[in-house]
Parts: C-alpha cells; structure tokens; sequence
C-alpha cells in the first residue's frame, strides 16, 4: 500500500478515528485505525466495539492495499506536520512497518495485520431518513447537558432520540434527564422518520456525532434499528450501537400546573447567576431566587466563605415566592437560550420549574428545586 494526501485532509480523517478509539484497551489492536488505499481514495477505520466511524478521503494512491497502525500516534505525527505538506504513507508487508513521509521528516510506525481489525456487523435498520445537520446539531447540543453520568442508570446515559406528539402534530424528539433536571427539544418529522423506533444514543456517540454536523446546509442521512444508529455524510459514517434499556416515561416529570411566570433576559440572568455563586460552597452551589413584583434578587448565603447578594429587574407579576436552586443547573439551563428572554414557571419552592424560550415551546426544560 502507498498513497499520498495533503495533510489537512489526513488530519482530519486521523483525528476523527483517534477520538473514538479506547485510551485504556486491554486489545492492542482497537488502539489502531485501519487504513485501506485502493482506487483514487483512502478510508480510516475505527472503532471501541461500541462506535464505530469510516472516513473516506481523496489521495493519490500508488498501490492499493491495507494496514492498521496506532491512530493516536499516527495524529500526533500528522498535527506535528506542517501546513500544506503533502504526507506519503507506505506499507511493507515483509517487515510490518508503516512509513510516513513529508519533506525531510521520516517515521516508521509498528502495524498489526488488517485481517485482526473487528469490523461492525452491518445491520438491517428499520428506519431511513435525512436531516439537515442544524436540526440535528439544536436537537443534541440542546439537550445533551442533562445526560446523566451514574453508571447505576445506565439507561440516563445517552439522549433518548424518538418519535412523539407535539402541539402541530408529530416531531422528532430528543430528551436528556439525570434526576435533576431534564431537557426536552422538539424539530418537525423528516419524512420517513415516522417508524421510527425510540432510541438512547450514549454520551459518546453524541459527541463523536457532533463533530459530522458544522456545516448547517448538509443533508445527514440517519438510519435507525432497535440495536444501531448510524448518522452518515458524503464523506464520514459513524455507527454505534445504542443504549439496551428503556427511557423513564419523562412526561410524568414535566409540569403542567406551574402559573408563576417570571421573564427575564437570558444572558443578564445567567451573568447574575455565576457571580453570586462564586461565594457558594462547592459541595451544594446553592442559589436562593426570591421574587417580588418586578424584582428578583439572586442571593448565596455560605457559612465558610462569604454571602452574596444581586437584584435583576424582571417580569414578574405573581405573590412572592423564594425557592432554591443548585447553581451548575440554572447556568446550564440559561445558557442554552438562543432567544433574549428565558421564561421560567413555577408552582412552589417544592416543586419542579420549568422553563422555555420565550414563547417558544419546542425546546422546554424542568430542574428540581433545592432546600436554602
């Protein structure tokens, strides 16, 4: 095997295939992309047994043929490179070395055979669409802070990607929830998604996936099965296999009763937030919200280290209310607003609050209140 690429577009497909292969593996073989040259392009493979992602890429290919070599290594030699260098990768069958080439730098890299890299089984899926990579991209990065991280409920750690029944009809849904509060984010059906089975893309998938979606105009064709997800562009396919567990029935948790509104703008709210909760104790990050006619004043009282005391002029027309909140939480939840005010609904400082953007109810989230 030989080929040459520009080292951009090497580093590229490189680095996506190192971020998915497993630091700590008790199998040398999964540390290492596989490369396999034939026709006038190259494609990397890698995969934790879990994800799964193929990069094809255009090179000037000499001879076909295939290896795997460490991925983590092989990007560190790329992003050492220089800019605009054009990078000649070769395979010696008879001593089971890669050399890697670029103006005077040479290396030599250890391979393993090709035959010993795990290829996931393809699978039937039951359900094909397409989706623009910015609906996709608001659906998972929206939601993807609630994910919870206690191994214990395995079935928390992922975004539950489904089918549901939103206010116009049907709407493909992402939900995140790990207890203690929970995003839910609505985008109108592609067409073909209404078979659709619900599934939980685990964590890593979500963030592997996320690096497919910069480009806002890009058509992403998504293929859904009771066991894969596999999100596909021109040039990338990553495959993973999803959560086995079923997702709590998260619509008992959000509130339909809170009349309490206050409306405030998003990025003052959440500037307020972390400056009062720079005195808070680690260990609780408590936030008192206490709400009077057009008034809110965002108070931290901590014993071993100090108090804190800020006031926000709101729209709030409702009795008085104190309630309290885990700081982390209310700035994670304010800044996913993308509009200028958040809309938080309350019932009583015991109870869940919700809140929205505006008046916009296809992205709403709840957090659990906390005694002060």
């Amino acid at each position: 095997m030989k080929f040459s690429m520009e080292r951009a577009a090497l580093l590229r497909a490189v680095a996506q295939a190192q971020s998915v292969v497993e630091r700590r593996n008790t199998i040398p073989i999964l540390a290492n992309v596989l490369i396999e040259a034939g026709g006038e392009s190259v494609s990397f493979r890698a995969t934790d047994l879990d994800i799964e992602v193929l990069d094809r890429a255009v090179a000037q290919v000499e001879k076909a043929g295939g290896t795997t070599v460490s991925a983590v290594t092989l990007h560190e030699i790329v992003r050492k490179l220089p800019d605009g260098a054009l990078v000649t990768l070769a395979a010696d069958p008879g001593s089971g070395r890669l050399s890697v080439s670029a103006g005077r730098s040479h290396f030599s890299l250890a391979t393993l055979p090709k035959e010993d890299f795990p290829v996931m089984a393809t699978s039937e899926y039951d359900c094909n669409f397409s989706a623009k990579a910015e609906v996709l991209r608001r659906l998972f990065d929206k939601s993807k802070f609630a994910i919870s991280t206690e191994e214990t409920r395995y079935y928390l750690n992922g975004v539950y990607m489904h089918m549901a029944d939103g206010e116009d009809g049907k709407v493909l849904r992402c939900v995140a929830t790990d207890g203690h509060r929970l995003a839910r984010i609505d985008a109108p059906l592609p067409q073909g998604a209404d078979e659709m089975p619900g599934v939980i893309v685990p964590r890593k998938t979500v963030g592997e996936m996320r690096k497919l979606l910069d480009q806002d105009d890009m058509d992403i064709a998504v293929s859904v099965s009771e066991t894969k997800v596999r999100f596909a562009t021109p040039e990338i396919t990553l495959t993973s296999k999803v959560i086995d567990g079923t997702f709590p029935d998260y619509t008992r948790v959000i509130p339909q009763g809170n009349t309490r509104k206050l409306e405030v703008d998003a990025s003052e709210f959440a500037k307020a937030v972390d400056r009062v909760a720079t005195v808070s104790s680690e260990r609780s990050r408590a936030v008192k919200l206490q709400l009077d006619e057009d008034r809110l004043i965002l108070s931290v009282n901590a014993p071993d280290s100090g108090a804190a005391e800020e006031e926000l002029a709101v729209a709030y027309a409702d009795e008085r209310l104190e309630i309290g909140f885990n700081a982390k939480y209310l700035l994670e939840i304010a800044s996913q607003v993308d509009r200028e005010n958040a809309v938080f609904l309350f019932n009583s400082s015991g109870d869940p609050t919700l809140m929205r953007e505006g008046g916009d109810t296809s992205a709403v989230y709840v957090v659990m209140p906390m005694r002060v």
